[in-house]
């Protein structure tokens, strides 16, 4: 019975509303008052991080229309170096 009344206690006690120091309830604050923030940062980190790829991939031409900049017949060319008449005309100059 003694054991039984020590194992009730102990449960109760772990349910039971903790005192808070004025420290714990100054860091609770604190990181309440810091996680807007936090979630922003590193949301406009990662978003600006994939844009950045993407243009990167653009710029390099990894991805996108992989076509003449200036060619008349842009849409058939598949590359800077098409052999098309506008491209050596380019490169002379």
């Amino acid at each position: 019975m003694n054991t039984d009344k020590i194992y009730a206690e102990s449960i109760a006690k772990e349910y039971a509303p903790k005192n808070t120091s004025k420290v714990m309830a100054l860091r609770k604050l604190d990181r309440k008052a810091k996680l807007p923030a936090e979630i922003f940062a590193y949301t406009f980190g990662i978003i600006s991080s994939l844009i950045f790829g993407v243009g990167m991939c653009l710029g390099m031409q990894v991805i996108g229309p992989q076509t003449c900049i200036g060619c008349p017949h842009a849409k058939t060319c598949q590359s800077r170096n098409c052999g098309c008449s506008c491209s050596t005309e380019k490169n002379d100059k």
